[in-house]
């Protein structure tokens, strides 16, 4: 049966739990990966309360790929995913299936002999890390899409044991999990601002009631650093548009998760594909895009001629010229005025995908699409993400600018969120993600591309 893929603002309320007088930890978004934070929280015996300004998933956590990969990922993000993968499939059982979790496996294709040298480079850091890619010929190639497509690839690498969820399933269905284990979880509930006493957290201000609390997680996505900068703390978090397409059911002419330097697939679990461009995307001019231009212009060369510019942000989005800075605990907030981040797609996109996609499968019917949505990625200057405890406010860790990365990375930022809040050792080196790395003067080193 042929699901539509993402949660809105019109999707029913799932969960809408009673308000706590206190609880141990706040986690404020309803993403993948305040959710896992919530799961694992929850079953180490904390009270927990996960407030959702809209709907669980309802924004970029529903609305990506369902990739969950290992391959290209950023050195010091691997061991997290390579972690994560573990964790996804643990979540796949624990819920019946209802991730939607396959080992699948991931193919870079390329055109190019830079690119193919680019390949071999990898497969060498795979194998420092214990984790087996391996180089694509041309007839492997022509294997892996049984023989439908045009051949026009010079080369590839893969990665077998990467795997696909169903990402509008997963996150409700791990967000139900967390709530068996004890976790509160509450939508259309915005949490306005946070209260503090003695220089730490003691609260959540919600537009229901107040919760007192010992820690804060913020998990906000896009509107993460709205949300700091109403505190005082500001971080160079910006957002660009990404436009999907979901096509009827077509014949299964590969499983894998499959990216060119133009085109990229997945197929779902009801038999269509979901179709994006490898080289588009596109970006709403904003106040803090001015106030951040020089720590993103190494990202600037590289992609401004993959970028769409539209210089007027849609009314309520979180870098929008008229979308207020600052506000009170008593008056309506940002999260209230737009619930649900939901972006225009570009049709221009969708008409692009599926030439590209007729030019590579001739011999595959021209699929149909079913729906078209986009979404908005937050993202960091040097694509990688802030994981950390905030300075100056003790008690709120912040995990956001996932960059693209994160629905695949969303168990491991998850359990390494809750570890944080436990006062636990850290698994993994994590000074790559620390909060003040684009002000303590160290050179940014640009991760791989969203």
């Amino acid at each position: 049966m042929t699901q539509i893929s993402r949660i809105t603002i019109d999707t029913p309320i799932r969960f809408f739990d009673p308000l706590p007088e206190a609880v141990d930890t706040v986690i404020i978004g309803g993403g993948v990966i305040g959710t896992f934070a919530a799961l694992y929280l929850a079953e180490a015996g904390q009270k927990v309360l996960l407030c959702e300004k809209g709907r669980v998933a309802g924004e970029q956590s529903s609305r990506n790929w369902g990739w969950i990969r290992q391959q290209d990922r950023d050195v010091d993000e691997l061991p997290v995913m390579m972690q994560a993968l573990g964790l996804w499939h643990e979540a796949n059982d624990r819920t019946g299936g209802a991730c939607g979790v396959r080992t699948v496996g991931v193919n870079y294709l390329t055109t190019s002999p830079r690119e193919m040298e680019y390949f071999e480079a990898w497969v060498e850091i795979a194998r420092a890390h214990g984790l087996h890619s391996e180089m694509m010929t041309q007839g492997q190639i022509a294997d892996s899409f049984n023989g439908h497509s045009d051949g026009r690839w010079l080369g590839g690498v893969r990665t077998p044991s990467d795997a696909s969820g169903e990402p509008w399933t997963a996150v409700p269905a791990v967000a139900g999990l967390a709530r068996e284990s004890g976790a509160l979880i509450r939508e259309n509930c915005a949490v306005r601002r946070l209260e503090r006493s003695a220089g730490r957290v003691s609260a959540v201000l919600t537009e229901a009631a107040r919760v007192a609390c010992e820690q804060v997680i913020l998990a906000g996505g896009a509107w993460s650093s709205l949300f700091l900068r109403a505190h005082g703390l500001d971080i160079p978090q910006l957002s660009v548009r990404a436009t999907v397409a979901q096509t009827a059911p077509l014949p299964c002419f590969t499983e894998a998760n499959m990216v060119d330097e133009d085109l990229a697939l997945r197929l779902r679990a009801d038999g269509g594909y979901n179709l994006a461009l490898g080289d588009r995307h596109g970006f709403y001019l904003g106040p803090d895009a001015f106030r951040h231009l020089r720590l993103y212009m190494p990202q600037i060369r590289r992609t401004f001629a993959h970028t769409d510019t539209r210089y007027k942000s849609p009314a309520g989005f979180p870098d929008s010229w008229r979308t207020p800075r600052n506000w009170s605990a008593e008056e309506k907030s940002p999260f209230e005025r737009r619930r649900v981040l939901e972006p225009a797609p570009d049709d221009s996109y969708v008409a692009l995908m599926l030439d590209r996609f007729a030019e590579r499968f001739p011999e595959i019917s021209t699929p149909l699409p079913l729906s078209v949505w986009a979404g908005m990625i937050d993202a960091m200057p040097d694509a990688v993400p802030i994981v950390d405890r905030a300075p100056g406010l003790e008690g709120l860790i912040v995990a956001t600018g996932m960059s693209g990365h994160g629905f695949g990375i969303g168990p491991g930022y998850g359990r390494v969120l809750s570890r944080m809040v436990l006062g636990e050792a850290p698994e993994h080196d994590l000074s790559r993600f620390r909060f003040t790395r684009f002000t303590d003067g160290t050179p940014l080193r640009v991760g791989t591309s969203l």
